[in-house]
């Protein structure tokens, strides 16, 4: 199977893998304090999270940034795939600004300072949509 990139994928896929990539590379090298507090803050949105150690809970963290990272950057890995795995990894960071207090104004969406970082996270999830949309559109139309 052949996978034959759009122009328009391009700067989202290279855009988007590259600043993933570089996220999970810099996680591999981080010590137990920055570990301890990244995995706080994970577990405080995600309480199943708070059983795994913070060490683990990173490399894992990492690891799966670099696949994805690296995934959206081999044009041979098919849009639609990584267009799921961008979506399914930036829901999860939105479910972080979603449930962490402090993160978004009283009684509505809109971000405050603190959060911002992470509400900016919507569009990753905007182009992982995008991705399988066009490619669920072109299979209907036959042209996939």
């Amino acid at each position: 199977m052949t996978v034959k990139l759009k122009a328009w994928e391009v700067p989202l896929r290279l855009s988007t893998g590259v600043f993933i990539l570089d996220s999970g590379l810099g996680k591999l090298s981080k010590d137990a304090a920055t570990a301890a507090q990244t995995h706080g803050f994970a577990a405080g949105a995600y309480p199943v999270l708070g059983n795994v150690d913070p060490r683990v809970f990173v490399r894992v963290l990492a690891a799966g940034e670099v696949t994805l990272g690296a995934a959206l950057l081999i044009p041979a890995v098919p849009t639609a795939l990584v267009g799921l795995g961008l979506a399914g990894f930036s829901a999860g960071l939105l479910g972080l600004y979603l449930r962490t207090p402090g993160l978004r104004r009283e009684g509505s969406l809109r971000p405050t300072e603190q959060g911002v970082g992470i509400a900016k996270d919507v569009w990753l999830l905007a182009i992982g949509a995008a991705f399988v949309v066009e490619e669920l559109t072109e299979r209907h139309r036959g042209n996939g």
